[in-house]
């Protein structure tokens, strides 16, 4: 609560430290050799930008323990994988990731599901091979760069029965 101005001030609290200036000189612009302009860049080992991009492995954790796996491939080479599709599927549509763009992604690359077909295996167990470590980003872009974005961008029930239907569809090797 204030005081009335009748109250005098102690000599301590008269004293300021930092007084702002009385205006803004002009409007900020993105004139630095780092600053991005309006769009954002795009190419080789760029990846898709979105936001909240992290939440796609928290999204890929409940996931954990339900993956057909054949011998060979391991759980968190397939989750990391699967994720950087559904962050794909997550900025065609501008919105960070959801539950479906990672179904999508592990139904595409044949982890969810009864048994998929032996030529996909052959194609993914290479590709997938070790893809969580952190240097082995190329492969996850591989991986994304493979499932085209004509695909990715139709609502989930419709990638579902393409991908059922033939599985070819969904990956571009």
């Amino acid at each position: 609560m204030s005081a009335p101005r009748f109250v005098p001030a102690s000599a301590v609290q008269a004293t300021r430290g930092y007084s702002s200036p009385p205006r803004r000189p002009d409007s900020w612009l993105a004139d630095r050799p780092g600053d991005l302009g309006a769009v954002q860049p795009e190419g080789d080992r760029l990846g898709s930008q979105g936001p909240d991009q992290g939440f796609a492995l928290t999204i890929a954790a409940t996931f954990s323990g339900r993956l057909h796996l054949e011998v060979g491939e391991h759980e968190q080479d397939a989750l990391a994988g699967a994720a950087s599709v559904g962050l794909k599927r997550a900025s065609l549509f501008s919105r960070a990731p959801v539950v479906h763009d990672l179904t999508a992604a592990l139904t595409i690359w044949g982890f969810l599901g009864v048994a998929p077909p032996a030529a996909l295996i052959a194609v993914r167990t290479p590709l997938f091979n070790e893809c969580h470590h952190p240097h082995f980003y190329e492969r996850l872009r591989r991986i994304a760069d493979a499932v085209p974005s004509e695909l990715l961008h139709q609502p989930l029930t419709a990638i579902l029965e393409q991908i059922a239907a033939d599985w070819r569809v969904g990956v571009q090797v």
